[in-house]
């Protein structure tokens, strides 16, 4: 797939049903930062260079953050949860 195919691509998800699914992309990405924000004000190093675990975490934040607005969406529960298990494996490693 050429660069331009992707972005054609995109553009259509953006602009469409995630745009339905998420609600608006101002909205949808301020919470996302309030949340991350509140997340690295909290953790046990602060300061230190993300981990693995972080970004797990901070993925599940994500979709935590986009059930705040646009439609209910299951796709966002199973996400929740398949972050919570990835973050559990790396850090039981």
């Amino acid at each position: 797939m050429k660069a331009a195919d992707i972005c054609r691509a995109a553009a259509v998800l953006v602009s469409g049903e995630r745009a339905r699914q998420h609600g608006d992309l101002v909205e949808n990405h301020a919470n996302i930062a309030a949340m991350w924000n509140a997340y690295l004000a909290i953790r046990r190093e602060p300061g230190a260079p993300l981990t693995a675990a972080d970004a797990a975490l901070m993925q599940a934040l994500v979709k935590i953050a986009r059930t705040q607005l646009g439609a209910d969406n299951a796709d966002n529960a199973i996400d929740i949860a398949g972050y919570a298990g990835v973050y559990g494996e790396i850090a039981g490693r």
